[in-house]
């Protein structure tokens, strides 16, 4: 498909919608996040006070889209149906970026779980397949995640140059996932630097940063339920550096603290860009 690059990408520091936040997020005052995240699965179709709670809040904040079930590496057909759904979402909220993980979720069923592919160049060509029907259907780029995980079915190049290889033949965008980045370097015993300077860095459309769980010194579990670490802070310092500041969100799923205490996470976003604003105008004088 053609490059397409929405001019309507909100910048700064964005926080997840997530039901549980409904009320706390529509209290909070205009300017505490830049923007929210919302999953489409949880939205399509919804009404009653959580239609309602969308619609209010979409009037106040841009949203970007963040998938859980598109299944872009699985065997099972696409699911047509539920990109009806994105699009209408996108259509009504004027959504710029619509994300999923570079992973697979269902084999003759949904899995419930996020699935590594395997890292063969068959599964870049069945993937980037799949990935120019959705970017067909929607008219926008499709914005793919790095994902976590835990095991490797089966490897014939590295996961970086799997992840080169689908951006050259689709055109597709990455959402730079750095707490995943650090959570793989763990598990997998690789340097994150390496891995994030061996990605196609230009396709970075957005990042996320998020808390993990210390399951072992030597394992590490993707969460999204505790707070962020000082060695994720400041790999985004170093991501920033290669990719700029670039639209950051804060994921947080479950156990919730107080919203002062998540807009306080936000705000580090924030001053991790200024941080990054600064050196640049330092380094043009």
């Amino acid at each position: 498909m053609p490059d397409v690059v929405s001019p309507k990408d909100p910048p700064g520091a964005g926080l997840g919608l997530r039901r549980a936040l409904m009320g706390p997020l529509l209290s909070m005052e205009d300017g505490s996040v830049d923007f929210l995240e919302l999953a489409p699965e949880n939205w399509i179709g919804v009404g009653g006070r959580y239609a309602q709670g969308l619609n209010a809040l979409g009037e106040r904040f841009p949203f970007v889209m963040h998938g859980l079930s598109l299944d872009i590496g699985g065997p099972d057909p696409l699911d047509m149906n539920l990109l009806d759904g994105v699009a209408d979402l996108i259509s009504r909220f004027d959504v710029p970026i619509y994300s999923e993980h570079l992973s697979y979720c269902a084999a003759g069923g949904h899995l419930y779980d996020l699935l590594p592919i395997p890292f063969t160049a068959e599964a870049v060509q069945y993937v980037s397949d799949r990935i120019n029907v959705v970017q067909d259907r929607l008219g926008m780029p499709l914005v793919l995640e790095n994902a976590s995980y835990y095991a490797q079915a089966h490897k014939d190049m590295d996961e970086a140059t799997f992840i080169a290889a689908i951006v050259d033949e689709t055109n597709c965008e990455l959402l730079l996932d750095v707490n995943n980045v650090y959570v793989n370097a763990v598990n997998h015993g690789y340097e994150p630097l390496a891995f994030i300077d061996a990605l196609p860095l230009p396709a970075v459309r957005y990042l996320h940063i998020a808390g993990h769980y210390d399951e072992a010194e030597d394992l590490k579990v993707d969460t999204h339920g505790t707070d962020v670490i000082d060695p994720v802070w400041a790999l985004l310092d170093e991501a920033y550096a290669r990719v700029g500041a670039l639209p950051t969100l804060l994921e947080r799923d479950f156990n919730f603290p107080a919203m002062e205490m998540l807009l306080q996470e936000v705000q580090r976003i924030r001053d991790a860009q200024i941080r990054y604003a600064a050196r640049s105008e330092e380094a043009q004088v």
